[in-house]
C-alpha cells in the first residue's frame, strides 16, 4: 500500500511559517489519520553575523505581515532588546529533529510550534542549547513523555543529531525548496506542492479534497 502523507519544509526561526503552523494546526485538526512529516530547511543555518539594527528592522517588518495575517503574539520588545544576536537557525533546526530521534510518538507540529512560541511570543534567544532543552522538556513532559534535561542536552550535541539535520538541508534543496513555509502532498512516488508558502487552512484543505480523489 502506498504511502499518503503531509510533509512540511519550514523552519522555526522563519516568521512566515510561525504564522503558517497556526493553519497547518487546522488542517491536522481536520485531518488527524493524514501523517504529517517535517524536514527542516535552515533558513539561516550556520549564519555568524550578528544581528545588526538593520536586520532587526527588516525583520520586524515582515513580522507586522505576519501578525496581521495570522493574528500570532509577537514579542518585539524581547527581540529588539537581544544583544549580539547571531541569527543561525541551525539549532532550532537540530531541536526538531531531536524530538523526531528521542519522541518520535510525540507530534512533531507541536514540537515546531513550541520553538516557534519560546522565539516569537516569549521572547526566548532560541539559537541557545541550554534554551532549546528547556523548551523539549517542557513539550516532552506535557505530552507524557518526561525526559532528563541532560539526555536532551547530549542527543543534542551528538553527531547522529547533526548529521540528520544536514540531512534534511540537503533534502529540503534537492525538492528545489529554498523558501518557507513549502507544504508537499506525497502519494507514493509521486510529490506536489500544496502550499506554496504562507497559506490559508481552508485553501489547503481544498487542494487536498481535489488531490486525494
Amino acid at each position: 500500500m502506498s504511502m499518503t502523507q503531509l510533509i512540511y519544509v519550514g523552519d522555526p526561526m522563519c516568521s512566515w511559517c510561525y504564522g503558517f503552523g497556526k493553519e497547518l494546526s487546522k488542517v491536522q485538526a481536520a485531518l488527524p489519520d493524514l501523517p504529517l512529516r517535517i524536514v527542516v530547511g535552515g533558513v539561516r543555518a550556520g549564519s555568524t553575523e550578528v544581528l545588526d539594527d538593520v536586520g532587526k528592522r527588516f525583520r520586524l517588518a515582515h513580522w507586522a505581515r505576519v501578525e496581521a495575517l495570522s493574528g500570532l503574539p509577537f514579542n518585539r520588545e524581547a527581540f529588539t532588546a537581544h544583544q549580539d544576536l547571531v541569527y543561525d537557525t541551525e539549532p532550532v533546526c537540530r531541536a526538531v529533529v531531536v524530538a523526531r530521534l528521542l519522541a518520535p510518538e510525540v507530534s512533531q507540529l507541536t514540537v515546531f510550534r513550541a520553538l516557534q512560541s519560546a522565539f516569537y511570543a516569549d521572547g526566548r534567544d532560541t539559537t541557545q542549547v541550554e534554551v532549546l532543552v528547556q523548551v523539549l522538556a517542557s513539550v516532552f513532559s506535557d505530552a507524557g513523555k518526561a525526559l532528563p534535561p541532560d539526555t536532551i542536552a547530549d542527543c543534542m550535541r551528538s553527531q547522529q543529531a547533526l548529521t540528520l539535520t544536514q540531512q534534511d538541508f540537503i533534502q529540503a534543496r534537492q525538492w528545489g525548496i529554498n523558501s518557507f513555509p513549502q507544504l508537499l502532498l506525497q502519494q507514493g512516488d509521486d510529490l506536489r506542492s500544496l502550499a506554496p508558502g504562507y497559506t490559508q487552512a481552508e485553501d489547503i484543505l481544498q487542494a487536498l479534497r481535489t488531490e486525494m480523489v
